[in-house]
């Protein structure tokens, strides 16, 4: 199975996002080169790394084949597949799956930029005259 295969995202949590991020910006990847890249970012052992690597291979984001006596990682869940799961579950559950409401909530705490107002305006025109 390819990641372009996979018809919906599986679950996973913010530590295994962290190691997704690593196999999405270059793989495959030995479990020794992952716990490499999340030494500077991350305080864990390299115990936690791969157990964090098993699970997402059970949950199916990634896939190892073996090369001589060692692993090499690859994800199968897309970057864009997991963004459009979290940013619609997120949406889901604090605003009831409406982008408006998203949309006043950053807008009422100066979360919002005039950059950010002017691309959204730009965005709302393209879509309107989309239709």
């Amino acid at each position: 199975m390819t990641g372009t295969d996979m018809k919906q995202a599986v679950p996973i949590s913010e530590a295994e996002s962290l190691v997704m991020e690593v196999l999405w910006s270059d793989s495959p990847r030995t479990a020794e080169d992952v716990v490499e890249a999340l030494r500077h970012r991350q305080n864990w052992q390299e115990a936690t790394i791969k157990t964090l690597l098993n699970r997402l291979l059970k949950k199916g984001a990634i896939q190892a084949e073996k090369e001589g006596r060692r692993f090499l990682y690859s994800p199968l869940l897309t970057r864009d597949q997991w963004v459009v799961e979290e940013s619609s579950s997120m949406l889901e559950r604090l605003f009831g799956g409406r982008v408006a409401p998203l949309v006043a909530h950053f807008g009422q705490h100066g979360k919002l930029s005039a950059s950010d107002l002017n691309a959204l305006k730009a965005l709302i025109k393209e879509l309107s005259d989309d239709e």
